[in-house]
């Protein structure tokens, strides 16, 4: 009976994440739009709110990447694989919301990795059979973490240059005019990217939680995700954005560069692009905040690469390179100190 407590607690946990998964990352698909005066706040966090719940109803590749492909527990008990989810959710949360404190866009997607990666080591350590899966963490991964921002800067500042060409002698109120409506399509197709891919790790999550003891008629072996999960994990993420996102719509919005109604449209078409064809084609769970980040950066440096705020982008791109560790240091003291209560 404990054991099924158990679980219900991880997959309360990993519906919290989703909650401040929207909540923290909100503001990476409208922050362009409420910047450049496209959308309305209330009106904008309205739309990512319908759009997320949307997105995450649309497919779930990358929840099956986040359940087997980065840690190996099969081999434990249900009371161990449980431990390991809840320590790395716990890592993930914690991480998310000191870096939400201090308005720093830092990823998700990565916080939940790192938190899987310090709680299975966790429990390489104490010499329980479970294996942190390093080839597929480096392919699904590291590899789209590297190239994900590279692409986003790049197509950003390739389009952006050719867009200013096009408009050069264009009337300046028209065109801006002109932007701000078409993004209002490229900022929802934004959010829908968002729910499309990071709804689907807390789908992830779920499915390693509920596996282990037959929830939602999960048989051993199986890798579809129940339409249960999918339900509750769109649910979740739509319900967290409506909640939050202020503090890093201004960094993102304002702190990188100076937007302009053009430039914000071309960082949410380019981040839509790079999220869909992650998730649809290379099934790899990517940062929706380090692509839009560097998708904004790449529109900055279009008219000079000193209209690009680089200290500001320093901190950024730090925050990045330590929620991996920083997740992962805090998950595997969660899963020290559950195994230690286990044992007691």
């Amino acid at each position: 009976m404990e054991v099924y407590v158990l679980a219900v607690v991880v997959i309360i946990v990993a519906l919290i994440f989703d909650g401040v998964n929207g909540f923290h990352d909100a503001a990476n698909a409208i922050a362009t739009a409420i910047t450049t005066g496209a959308l309305k706040a209330r009106t904008a966090i309205i739309m990512a709110a319908g759009m997320n719940l949307i997105g995450a109803l649309m497919g779930t590749a990358v929840a099956a990447v986040i359940a087997r492909d980065i840690v190996d527990m099969t081999q434990v008990s249900a009371e161990q694989q449980l431990f390991l989810v809840i320590a790395a959710l716990l890592g993930a949360i914690g991480w998310n919301l000191i870096t939400w404190w201090f308005g720093l866009p830092s990823s998700s997607t990565h916080a939940i990795i790192g938190g899987l990666m310090g709680a299975g080591l966790a429990e390489q350590i104490a010499g329980n059979d479970v294996h942190i899966k390093l080839a597929k963490v480096v392919e699904k991964v590291i590899d789209p973490m590297v190239l994900s921002p590279v692409v986003g800067f790049g197509l950003a500042l390739i389009i952006m240059v050719i867009l200013n060409k096009i408009i050069k002698k264009a009337n300046l109120k028209e065109t801006d005019k002109f932007f701000r409506s078409a993004q209002i399509f490229t900022s929802a197709s934004l959010a829908l990217g968002h729910g499309l891919q990071d709804a689907q790790k807390s789908m992830g999550l779920m499915f390693m939680a509920a596996a282990p003891v037959g929830f939602f008629g999960i048989k051993p072996g199986q890798t579809e995700i129940p339409l249960q999960i999918i339900l509750m994990a769109s649910l979740a993420i739509s319900a967290g954005t409506m909640a939050g996102g202020q503090r890093i719509i201004h960094t993102l919005g304002s702190k990188i560069t100076v937007l302009s109604p053009q430039k914000g449209f071309v960082a949410e078409a380019v981040s839509s692009a790079v999220l869909f064809i992650s998730a649809y084609f290379v099934h790899a769970p990517i940062s929706t905040t380090h692509t839009v980040t560097s998708a904004i950066a790449g529109t900055g440096a279009s008219d000079d690469i000193r209209a690009v705020k680089w200290s500001t982008l320093k901190n950024i791109v730090m925050a990045w390179i330590i929620t991996v560790p920083s997740a992962g240091l805090i998950g595997f003291m969660f899963e020290e100190i559950l195994d230690r209560k286990s044992v007691v």
